[in-house]
């Protein structure tokens, strides 16, 4: 049996992860679940992911319930205060100034599904990025482009130009972009191997 005869469904608006999963070479549709992404602030950065993950993998069990559902959120912390998306370009401007020339995390977590038999799995990743100090038009610039907007602590990692802040990472690239690939791999293979050994 073809691990692909379970439809994989993406509950995810990123473009980003669109192509993460593209690049692993996996069919898939994408739904785009309407979902609350507020939490406790009391939280941690990997409770907060882990939560809105599993809130956007679960919007999408009703409507495709013999399929694999994969739901993931990534935000980025900086002394212990989550930087979501930007409210609009002051606040992009207001965060990468606060990142600029400081380590901080990047949280992403994934939710896999299988409503028909409730078999699931959850995995998070941590990656550490540093910035290089940013001159202000450089921020300026950046945020007038657009692409800030709709990124978790203002910036992507994979832009043309928001690529040249980091100084470095430790840990995994594409945790930064959206999806932590390997692990998230490894888990979506054994959850295709059990839900076929169940059927």
């Amino acid at each position: 049996m073809n691990r692909q005869s379970i439809p994989l469904i993406l509950v995810s608006a990123s473009p980003r992860r669109r192509r993460l999963l593209e690049q692993l070479g996996l069919s898939f549709q994408v739904f785009n679940g309407n979902v609350d992404e507020s939490v406790d602030p009391d939280l941690s950065p990997q409770d907060h992911v882990c939560l809105v993950a599993e809130r956007k993998t679960r919007s999408a069990e009703m409507v495709f319930p013999g399929s694999i559902l994969l739901g993931a959120d990534t935000i980025v912390a900086y002394n212990g205060m989550i930087l979501n998306k930007p409210s609009g370009p002051e606040e992009a401007v207001e965060m990468l100034a606060t990142l600029s020339g400081n380590c901080h995390e990047v949280y992403t977590a994934y939710y896999l599904l299988h409503p028909e038999t409730r078999k699931h799995r959850l995995g998070w990743e941590r990656t550490e990025v540093w910035f290089r100090k940013l001159g202000e038009d450089e921020i300026k610039d950046y945020v007038a482009s657009g692409s800030p907007l709709d990124k978790a602590g203002a910036y992507g990692i994979q832009d043309d130009f928001g690529a040249v802040f980091v100084e470095k990472i430790h840990g995994c690239y594409y945790n930064v972009v959206g999806l932590p690939l390997s692990r998230m791999y490894v888990d979506l293979m054994n959850l295709w191997k059990e839900i076929r050994d169940v059927e």
